[in-house]
């Protein structure tokens, strides 16, 4: 018997939701009108380091408070990376900033407009700092969500059960009623189960065979999604 259609989906955000747009050659427009002549080489190496930083200390960033440390921390590090003729690093953490554009998904509105068609709420889960919903509301549909649990602010991130149980409490929905959607096998797919959740992992590339995962539970696009919780 196939189940039911869920209570609740929730969606990962970055890859799944939304997208980033090339920062390194943003940055290094922002640098030059700023007056600072970097190689664009030099940029793309020091945001490597910027984001190894960021990985490594966002759960600091679960309030306002958190958020501008480690964005301070971050422009630190940028500004050492970029070398001899960098801007300090309270300039470097502004265009730092600057230079982070991030987009909707192609099908990530018609997926959540064919949800509410269904009368399905949903959700948002994400390993992120507590800027998430800030730009989500930039985007213009964080309004549309009944919860954006963020890693930073709850204080565990994915593939830990915590944050999806997290999300489904605070939407008041048991965990066996939600079905979390993301693109990374462990993180998203692996701990949405082990959590209690249903899954479907999304595979843009095509190439999860490839990765030992089949079957109903890999789609490619999220407007897959109502039609499978409609069977």
């Amino acid at each position: 018997m196939a189940p039911s259609p869920p209570d609740l989906v929730l969606l990962d955000a970055f890859g799944t939701l939304v997208a980033m747009d090339p920062p390194g050659p943003i940055l290094h427009a922002e640098l030059a009108a700023a007056g600072y002549d970097i190689d664009p080489h030099v940029v793309d190496e020091a945001l490597r380091a910027e984001v190894a930083h960021y990985r490594a200390r966002m759960h600091i960033a679960g309030d306002p408070a958190g958020l501008r440390a480690l964005r301070a921390e971050c422009g630190a590090v940028l500004a050492h990376a970029l070398g001899p003729g960098a801007p300090p690093a309270p300039r470097a953490t502004e265009l730092l900033v600057a230079s982070l554009r991030f987009r909707l998904h192609h099908d990530a509105l018609g997926a959540m407009d064919a949800l509410d068609a269904q009368g399905i709420r949903f959700g948002v889960v994400s390993n992120w700092d507590c800027a998430l919903p800030d730009h989500l509301a930039a985007l213009g549909v964080d309004d549309r969500f009944a919860v954006i649990a963020v890693s930073a602010s709850v204080g565990a991130a994915k593939p830990d059960p915590a944050i999806f149980l997290h999300a489904t409490e605070a939407a008041g929905v048991e965990a066996s009623r939600a079905l979390h959607v993301g693109d990374r096998l462990a993180e998203d797919y692996e701990g949405a189960r082990g959590a209690g959740l249903r899954a479907l992992l999304l595979d843009r590339t095509g190439d999860a065979a490839g990765r030992g995962t089949t079957g109903p539970e890999v789609i490619t696009t999220l407007t897959e999604i109502p039609g499978i919780i409609a069977r």
